[in-house]
């Protein structure tokens, strides 16, 4: 007769994927049950501990961790890579505009140097000082989160990229403090942005699972060359210049070198295009958001039309991109393994 604890176990074992709970199920329970006498086993429910270890379990199954399916597989080997692209372009673009500022205040004229360190002078007090350094300052932690990523410290990149994520809080937190702020969809676009990177790096990226690797690019060079790529774009064309501009042509870049390679015949890797194409969607809502705060503006034509172009140019690529991996998926091409990724453009 099965007992009420068996029922509400097995119940907290849907959370693992059927694949999985086929081969371990019966074996899991018999192991949890052998603790306890027969006669508690209709007044117990599973600890809160074990629910939480069953949960960590099921998402560790889900993003390729030992015994996970070949689609989970692939799910993790894409989060994995949408995690470690997504924590890059996070610490160019913060690497690159901190730059920026820097070059250019060291030659401002001098109100304009003035109006940048006013920032830090504790002129409002003390608290606003600390707070400008904290949101000048802690989305740099993206470029340290990539090294700990790199070097498969997977707790401090964890940790690091929290950190960075932490400005995109701040129009919430004046909102809920009662401070007269507007929070537009740039704002939310931006904050979900970091987040969602978070989320991926803490579920897909695992003592289990294998580590993420950049496709055909050491991971150095591929740090040094966004930024360059960031810095010249804004060069290039300063009058179309907004705080979206670097990032999204960075994505528009990748997208068409991985749609070249693919038209010649390379980039089978299903992973590569799939987590191209979550990053570029995270980098379109950006766009998008922008886009409305620029039309609802009195900005010149010149950076609306390039930013409009820009967003179309995003969403076509997010389509596209979505659309090969799907096919890539279907077609059996890249294969996983439970302990091995393929992450590399053939």
């Amino acid at each position: 007769m099965t007992s009420l604890l068996e029922t509400r176990y097995r119940r907290v074992l849907r959370m693992l994927p059927a694949s999985y709970r086929a081969r371990r199920e019966e074996e899991m329970v018999d192991t949890y049950l052998q603790d306890f006498d027969e006669y508690e086993q209709d007044e117990l429910r599973p600890a809160w501990r074990e629910v939480a270890s069953i949960a960590a379990l099921a998402v560790r199954t889900r993003t390729g961790g030992p015994g996970a399916a070949p689609r989970h597989v692939l799910a993790g080997a894409a989060l994995r890579l949408f995690a470690l692209l997504s924590v890059l372009l996070h610490g160019a673009r913060e690497l690159t505009d901190r730059a920026l500022s820097l070059a250019y205040v060291s030659g401002a004229p001098a109100d304009d140097r003035a109006l940048f360190l006013g920032m830090f002078d504790g002129h409002d007090g003390v608290a606003s000082a600390v707070r400008a350094a904290c949101l000048w300052l802690l989305p740099l932690c993206w470029v340290g989160a990539y090294a700990a990523l790199l070097r498969e410290r997977r707790r401090p990149a964890l940790v690091l990229a929290v950190l960075a994520a932490l400005p995109g809080l701040m129009p919430a937190v004046d909102w809920a403090a009662g401070l007269p702020v507007l929070i537009d969809g740039y704002d939310v676009a931006f904050a979900a942005s970091g987040w969602l990177t978070v989320l991926a790096l803490g579920c897909a990226v695992h003592e289990d699972a294998p580590p993420a690797r950049l496709p055909a690019v050491p991971p150095g060079l591929a740090l040094m060359g966004v930024c360059v790529l960031m810095g010249g774009s804004v060069v290039v064309w300063p009058q179309g210049f907004d705080s979206v501009w670097s990032s999204g042509t960075v994505c528009v870049v990748a997208g068409v070198v991985w749609c070249a390679a693919r038209v010649r015949g390379a980039a089978a890797d299903p992973a590569v295009p799939l987590a191209l194409g979550l990053l570029t969607l995270l980098v379109l809502a950006e766009r998008t958001g922008m886009l409305v705060l620029l039309a609802e503006g009195r900005v010149p034509a010149s950076l609306l039309y390039g930013a409009g172009a820009q967003t179309a140019a995003l969403a076509v690529l997010t389509v596209v991109l979505g659309v090969a991996g799907a096919r890539l998926v279907r077609r059996g091409q890249g294969a996983y393994e439970t302990h091995g990724e393929r992450g590399a453009l053939e």
